[in-house]
């Protein structure tokens, strides 16, 4: 009887309009290959977080699922008892609203860059990668070591230091989205002693983070990225003239082009992550990366502190942070915070992501200096694609947003700088005008 009940929810079918309403905290359903699923109770336990999956609820999750899972066969095993029927014959492959020749050749572009090993990393490549941070980081301390405390050595330090911060956060990346190994446990394992004793971070806390704002790029309430709108930036131009109608003023966003070089890229690792991701691992109970995480502070303390004291070890360990988050702020916000910020309209991937994403122009230092996030479209398209594949399938995806009239933007790298500022100060002045006229 059990079996025959099993059989008839698998035969059980459903319009778009039927899955769309289920999209609340209540009841959680989604579309993957044309199959639908509940997932009102999964998402409690779901690996990537309750929420990235969440974000899905009402939708097709198709693409985003092909794009973030490596062995599609064992996590198909966690999804078959979710299965609770199919779309109806008579129903499209696509949602309303979403054009099948866009998703039509999006997915085939995936198969062929699948054949064509693009998704097969040159561990060689990540070694190396490994290989030169160890090195700056021996030396940071030998420069210290081997010419004295005075100010110069500390600053080459502090320098070579923030460095290795910079581009352990690349490499950590790239463990964190699967890219290294074709298995799940390797990039895990890795990720976590990269983030962990290199950085002093917990993998799940990028992992809690950084899903959501690959699922849904630039979608307000969805990638978190963007939760600076609308306490501290009105970002957007859409989401910018609504918080000026109605009337809504936390900061004065008519100058957040010239706070943001105060309270952005100098202040948020020194001031806000580097405390809050203490109160995070704690929170979660996730010990393990508590661990990995006090590895990297009893470390640094073990090896500067006799040489340095404690009142130069902590402007050492500050410095570095400061040096490093204005790094790390302006090559994460270049790619996002000029591009179209709204709501989740509930758009293809290969649409969603290229609207939300730009590129920044290809040379040998920009790939290092960015830990190529500079074909930061491809990265968003291919999230487990290793990075040095990236320029392989760039001409690819741009002749593919060419066939379907959308903007693949890719600019100098001070371009794309300056982009995030002009952005600020232009939806800023929105806010300002509705703001006082309407």
């Amino acid at each position: 009887m059990e079996d025959e009940t099993k059989d008839k929810n698998l035969k059980a079918m459903f319009t778009w309009t039927e899955v769309q309403k289920h999209n609340g905290q209540s009841e959680k359903w989604l579309v993957i290959n044309r199959k639908v699923y509940n997932i009102t109770e999964f998402c409690q336990r779901h690996p990537g977080g309750k929420r990235v999956i969440s974000h899905y609820a009402g939708q097709d999750a198709t693409d985003a699922f092909t794009a973030f899972h490596l062995d599609k066969q064992v996590v198909g095993r966690y999804l078959k008892p979710l299965q609770i029927g199919e779309l109806a014959p008579e129903e499209p492959s696509n949602e309303p609203g979403k054009s099948l020749a866009v998703i039509e050749d999006f997915q085939e572009l995936r198969v062929y860059v699948e054949q064509a090993g693009l998704l097969k990393p040159n561990k060689l490549f990540f070694f190396l990668m490994l290989v030169h941070i160890i090195l700056l980081d021996i030396a940071a301390w030998f420069t210290l070591w081997h010419f004295g405390t005075s100010w110069l050595p500390f600053l080459v330090s502090g320098v070579l230091l923030s460095t290795v911060q910079a581009q352990s956060g690349w490499l950590q990346h790239d463990f964190g989205h699967l890219s290294v190994f074709r298995t799940s446990r390797w990039n895990h394992f890795l990720h976590k002693f990269v983030i962990g004793q290199l950085k002093g971070a917990p993998a799940s806390w990028w992992n809690y983070l950084h899903f959501q704002h690959h699922a849904k790029p630039n979608c307000f309430r969805k990638d978190p990225d963007i939760n600076m709108h609308p306490l501290f930036f009105a970002l957007g131009k859409t989401l910018a003239i609504e918080l000026g109608v109605q009337k809504k003023k936390y900061m004065p966003y008519q100058h957040q082009h010239k706070y943001f070089f105060l309270i952005g890229p100098p202040a948020l690792l020194p001031m806000y992550f580097q405390w809050y991701i203490f109160y995070f691992a704690v929170k979660q109970q996730q010990w393990v990366d508590l661990i990995w995480m006090l590895s990297f502070y009893i470390r640094f303390t073990w090896i500067y502190l006799p040489m340095l004291g404690l009142p130069a070890l902590l402007t050492l360990f500050f410095l570095v942070r400061f040096l490093e988050s204005n790094w790390f702020v302006w090559v994460t916000q270049m790619n996002h915070i000029p591009m179209e910020i709204d709501r989740d309209q509930n758009k293809e991937w290969l649409v969603m992501q290229v609207q939300a994403t730009c590129n920044v122009e290809q040379s040998l230092f920009n790939d290092w200096f960015t830990g190529h996030l500079n074909f930061q479209i491809e990265h968003h398209l291919f999230p487990t694609m290793p990075r040095h594949n990236y320029k392989r399938v760039a001409p690819l995806v741009r002749s593919l947003c060419k066939k379907h009239d959308l903007n693949y933007q890719s600019k100098p790298l001070l371009t794309a700088f300056s982009d995030i500022v002009h952005s600020l100060k232009e939806s800023g002045q929105l806010w300002y005008d509705a703001y006082l006229h309407k």
